[in-house]
């Protein structure tokens, strides 16, 4: 199951993108395609396991 701080976007307030863009929810920023692999938990990567920012914001909650 993927991040459920992980938004697709068209847009970030500023100028709006050809193609959607992968948008972290928990750090309010834009993510490189790297990191929505990580996610997506694809390639057995596991967004709990293997994101600090999924895991700092866990811990806050």
């Amino acid at each position: 199951m993927a991040c459920p701080y992980l938004e697709y976007r068209s847009a970030d307030g500023h100028a709006s993108f050809d193609h959607e863009r992968a948008y972290c929810t928990a750090s309010s920023s834009l993510v490189q395609p790297m990191r929505a692999d990580i996610c997506n938990d694809r390639y057995d990567l596991d967004h709990e396991r293997d994101c600090e920012i999924y895991r700092a914001h866990a811990e806050v909650e």
